[in-house]
């Protein structure tokens, strides 16, 4: 049997488990994905652990992205990420990926939407780094907006074609632009705030000719979905991404194309 996990702090409410259970099923896979929960300091040894024991793969989320990245063989997409999302122990090499970028750009090929012309990312942190690197690497030019402009300046130096900008410039930047991706929390539910009513983007400099991904999956209709819809731009909420960032994880482990509805079906049950 083979095992793969994720492996985070906390990681109690995650959905990678039957997401990832759900592929093994309809594939008939003798596989298990389990989580694990070290200490911050620990992810040293929770890696040596793994490799040791013979896991196969390993997911990676916060607080570990950026020590992952240290501690293996990182491919060229997550070096320049700076931050690991997925391990492989299988290989004489221990090896690091961040799929968040591929998650972005398959969940809007699976939207038919063409990845050529302008993308606005907002936000500069973690994800919003993945998805600019993504775009870019498809051939999009990328504005990217941040409520500290200072960071967007600064990861636009770093990817190709890009452009930084605060959000005050999101109408100007927008007017002209195919596709729109949110990458901060803005949205997102929260015991405080269970339906929250919050966008980062101005609902006026929203037009039919965008397509609009949500990183936000919490709640699924965000306010910033609800909004490009009602201009008339083509919609793709956040649980695709991370969809497709676990199909991307499943098929470097196993080398087979992964069950993309039963994965699916089996992450939507969970929101």
């Amino acid at each position: 049997m083979q095992v793969f996990g994720l492996v985070g702090n906390p990681v109690g409410h995650s959905l990678s488990p039957p997401m990832h259970e759900a592929a093994y099923t309809e594939l008939d896979l003798d596989a298990r994905y389990v989580t694990f929960e070290p200490a911050e300091g620990d992810l040293d040894r929770a890696f040596e652990g793994a490799d040791a024991l013979g896991i196969a793969g390993l997911n990676v989320t916060i607080p570990f992205k950026q020590r992952a990245l240290e501690l293996v063989e990182p491919d060229s997409l997550a070096s320049r990420i700076g931050a690991v999302n997925t391990v492989d122990f299988s290989g004489d090499t221990v090896t690091g990926h961040n799929t968040d970028a591929v998650g972005a750009v398959r969940a809007l090929e699976h939207h038919d939407v063409a990845l050529d012309g302008t993308a606005v990312v907002v936000g500069a942190g973690g994800a919003g780094r993945a998805v600019a690197f993504g775009l870019a690497d498809e051939g999009m030019g990328v504005r990217i907006a941040n409520r500290t402009e200072t960071k967007a300046h600064a990861l636009a130096e770093e990817v190709p074609d890009a452009t930084g900008h605060g959000l005050d410039a999101l109408p100007e930047v927008l007017a002209d632009a195919d596709v729109l991706v949110n990458c901060t929390s803005v949205g997102m539910a929260h015991d405080d705030d269970p339906e929250p009513d919050e966008t980062p983007v101005p609902s006026s400099a929203l037009h039919a000719d965008l397509a609009v991904l949500d990183a936000v999956y919490t709640p699924l209709e965000t306010r910033l979905l609800r909004d490009a819809a009602a201009a008339g731009a083509t919609t793709v909420d956040g649980a695709w991404m991370l969809l497709f960032q676990g199909v991307e994880a499943f098929e470097l482990w196993t080398g087979r194309n992964a069950p993309v509805d039963a994965m699916n079906a089996a992450l939507r049950s969970g929101l």
